[in-house]
């Protein structure tokens, strides 16, 4: 499988998105929208990974390339390629789609609890998952999904933490690719977000988690070997069908 990536910052990369698909054999290649905004043909790649950043959805003003972007984006969806995002690029991912990104009503940073929907036992992308499981957090906005939208998650500071759009797009607002290098970075640089709040913890809360880290892996594991497993059975109902 050929992955192609969009990161936002230097210190959002696909973390442990990058063992999975080396240890899977699939290529990977990138584009760092802070240094250029060429995106590949459609037909170059068939998983899309949108990544997170401490950019808004709406901040086209002060990052252009959100536009050239958001088009993109709609453009892998619509050409039914299977799409992944995560925090941010959930949120850009709900807005193509027709649904709303606004404020929370709490930051939420931190490992905070993620519940499943009774509709997540029923994907194929979710239905491993455990009914609860504390993943990493790092946000203060959230999407509003459209109807065609299934609802898989949600937290107490937060209603939408996962959908899934179409049986080919899922958005995650959590973190589940983070590695112990990655806590360390974000923290390094959006470090004047950690005031007390409700939802908000504090430095010595978040590096050291080695459990919660690990367990984040196998779900990210699980998750990306559903993607997998969906896009090699459609590529062998593709190929029978047209051969």
């Amino acid at each position: 499988m050929r992955i192609h990536y969009l990161q936002h910052v230097p210190f959002e990369s696909l973390g442990n998105i990058a063992k999975w698909a080396e240890e899977r054999g699939h290529s990977v290649t990138g584009t760092h929208l802070y240094n250029d905004i060429l995106f590949p043909e459609y037909s170059d790649f068939d998983l899309l990974i949108v990544l997170g950043g401490p950019m808004g959805v709406n901040d086209e003003s002060e990052y252009s390339w959100l536009v050239d972007e958001k088009r993109f984006i709609s453009g892998a969806v619509h050409s039914r390629k299977h799409v992944l995002g995560i925090c941010l690029g959930a949120q850009l991912i709900a807005e193509v789609i027709g649904g709303k990104v606004e404020l929370n009503a709490y930051k939420e940073i931190g490992w905070h609890p993620v519940r499943l929907t009774e509709m997540a036992r029923l994907s194929d992308y979710f239905r491993s998952f455990p009914e609860e499981f504390i993943p990493f957090h790092w946000h203060g906005e959230t999407f509003q999904l459209p109807e065609q939208a299934v609802h898989m998650a949600y937290s107490r500071a937060c209603a939408n933490q996962a959908y899934v759009y179409e049986d080919h797009v899922v958005g995650l607002q959590f973190h589940l690719e983070f590695s112990e290098d990655s806590v360390h970075q974000i923290m390094k640089y959006c470090s004047h977000e950690l005031v007390e709040d409700l939802y908000i913890q504090q430095p010595h809360q978040l590096t050291g988690k080695n459990k919660l880290l690990n367990r984040s892996v196998i779900l990210l594991y699980s998750l990306l070997d559903a993607m997998q497993h969906d896009w090699e059975y459609r590529s062998y109902q593709h190929h029978t069908e047209t051969g």
